[in-house]
């Protein structure tokens, strides 16, 4: 039947995903106007108001999801479920990554031992929701997290060797033949979880506290993103942290640091992180790296296929490969070694940096040394420091001997180090004391293995915490100090004179004038970028107007029979001619 006369076509209501709702609060955020988010988007600005209303719960859905098509919001609901569900998650893509075999009467009983064991530790609440982990909240839960397949055939030990054959044998090889892609135009990415404050078993128990209750080990966890070319490449790797801005970062340019910097209440890789690592790390590295090796922008990225890995990944001139399930173990390259020696180095070089601080003690006679307190001043900035540091020292030959399996015909003869070869029983013996002096290569070994094992309740419990008691810490710290804070013009002088000082130490000490000279040249161009900065800032200072420099003074009543009013306008003009030449603010 025809329409009405007069009548207008029903409009179809528009249903944003919760990616395209963060992109949309992300505009807000930068200060476009509600008008102008509503037309990028196609809605009217009265949904844009009501989804900006909506902001916390649909970042915190978007911290959770697996599905970046996913729509619905999490609405208010029990808390512990909530917790739960969001533990369960995690654990869940933890399996899937380590190839562990899961089925729903697994997970269903996974996720009553959740609720059990966050709920004990609840308050007890008379009216609190029963709950069983039945087949309709299991259904939900899928529907929720966008659990396409919560059924996994096979663990590591047992993985899908005719897979991994024919995709290697056939599948990739006619990938490369077909593209033309040479070794410096092949990458693979991966994630792995690093527990950056856990040492081997015996090491981080401390004498004070070795016997007391409820002692456990530190269980801080980091998500590091890793990506590698079959010529050795290694990018700049991605972090996910669990603070937007942490205490001990909190003066840093987040673009300026050794690593891409992510967060999420979790500190686990999402979909939506995926595909910002992708292309805002992944891209200009990758566009950097092959310009200056004169190569075209032609690239094939290779990813497992995990929970976490967004699927819609696209890009001019990127061809993204996903590996076939229960293969990871077999055929990833970041797999095949290089995750593991960089673990083991970043293991060395955190006790390298624990001996230092012991040799430190020593050197102050200090004999009160303590570990948890060491503990405590390794935050997050000295965690990257020690991740750079590792990535340093990674060889390119052991990144493309990862290759072997996959693609062997390009691996270099030099198969690299292991980390069987990086030594970290020296370090433990220079340190000596209980549970250093006799560490051995097998204990280091055990942790390096404890990441294969699936995460434990405490583990879960540990990962789900909030990070919002760390971030209004930080806001109630920042407000108390009032002092300037970065590079001003009086620590940059500071600088400048310190490193004068250094070069004329130097002259006047070391006898090997050429050594000494040497030296100064070297702090010289060290130096160019912070001289070039005071000079500006300088300049900056000495334009600004003389109305900066001091305040209005309060007018107070004068008697009569004092000084005339032409003589105090005199007295202010000279007084405000010398504030112009000292460039010094005006004394009250």
């Amino acid at each position: 039947a025809s329409a009405k006369a007069g009548s207008e076509p029903k409009r179809h209501r528009k249903m944003m995903t919760i990616a395209e709702k963060v992109t949309l609060l992300d505009m807000l955020k930068e200060g476009r106007s509600y008008a102008a988010a509503a037309r990028h988007f196609g809605v009217n600005e009265s949904t844009v108001r009501y989804i900006k209303k909506d902001e916390a719960n649909i970042r915190k859905t978007a911290a959770i999801t697996f599905s970046r098509s996913a729509k619905r919001v999490v609405t208010a609901r029990n808390k512990t479920i909530v917790r739960m569900e969001g533990a369960l998650a995690i654990w869940i893509a933890d399996c899937r990554k380590k190839n562990i075999a899961l089925d729903t009467n697994t997970i269903r009983t996974k996720a009553l031992s959740l609720y059990e064991h966050f709920a004990a530790k609840e308050p007890q609440d008379p009216q609190k929701q029963r709950f069983s982990a039945s087949k309709g909240w299991f259904a939900k839960f899928q529907k929720r997290f966008g659990l396409k397949s919560v059924s996994l055939h096979g663990e590591a030990a047992s993985a899908d060797t005719t897979a991994a054959e024919i995709y290697a044998n056939e599948t990739f090889k006619n990938i490369i033949n077909e593209g033309g892609y040479k070794p410096e135009q092949v990458f693979n990415m991966d994630e792995t979880g690093l527990f950056w404050k856990r040492m081997p078993s015996r090491t981080f128990l401390f004498k004070e506290d070795a016997k007391a209750s409820g002692f456990k080990a530190f269980k801080d966890r980091v998500t590091i993103v890793m990506c590698g070319n079959a010529a050795g490449f290694l990018l700049k790797p991605g972090l996910i942290y669990k603070s937007k801005n942490p205490r001990a970062l909190r003066n840093k340019n987040k673009n300026l640091l050794p690593v891409y910097w992510m967060h999420n209440p979790k500190a686990w890789i999402t979909k939506m992180l995926t595909s910002d690592w992708f292309h805002q790390c992944f891209i200009p590295q990758v566009s950097k790296y092959l310009l200056e090796k004169g190569l075209p922008f032609k690239i094939l990225l290779l990813m497992d296929n995990a929970g976490g890995h967004a699927t819609d990944l696209s890009h001019e001139g990127i061809q993204v490969e996903f590996l076939p399930p229960n293969t990871t173990s077999l055929i990833q390259p970041m797999d095949q070694g290089v995750i593991r020696a960089f673990k083991a180095l970043y293991t060395k070089n955190t006790l390298a940096d624990l001996v230092a601080c012991v040799d430190a003690a020593q050197d102050d006679e200090d004999e009160t040394f303590n570990l948890k307190a060491y503990w405590r001043q390794y935050t997050i900035a000295t965690c990257m420091q020690n991740i750079q540091k590792a990535l340093k020292e990674m060889k390119s030959a052991t990144v493309n001997a990862s290759w072997k399996k996959l693609w062997p015909q390009i691996v270099y003869d030099d198969e690299g180090f292991t980390p069987a070869e990086i030594q970290h029983s020296a370090l433990a013996a220079i340190i000596g004391g209980d549970g250093f002096g006799d560490m051995t290569t097998e204990d280091v070994d055990e942790l390096l293995d404890c990441h294969s094992q699936p995460l434990t309740d405490a583990d879960l419990e540990d990962l789900t915490k909030s990070a919002s008691d760390e971030d209004s810490e930080t806001q109630e710290e920042t407000q108390e100090i009032v002092e300037e804070t970065g590079l001003t013009l009086e620590r940059l002088a500071k600088l400048c004179n310190l490193a004068k000082e250094l070069k004329e130490l130097s002259q006047e000490w070391d006898e090997d004038m050429v050594r000494s000279l040497q030296f100064c040249h070297k702090i010289d161009e060290d130096m160019t970028p912070y001289r070039m900065l005071f000079e500006r800032k300088k300049k900056q200072r000495q334009q600004l107007p003389i109305t900066m420099f001091f305040q209005p003074r309060k007018k107070e009543p004068v008697p009569p029979a004092t000084m005339p009013s032409e003589e105090i306008e005199e007295v202010s003009q000279e007084e405000v001619e010398e504030v112009s030449q000292e460039k010094t603010p005006l004394s009250d």
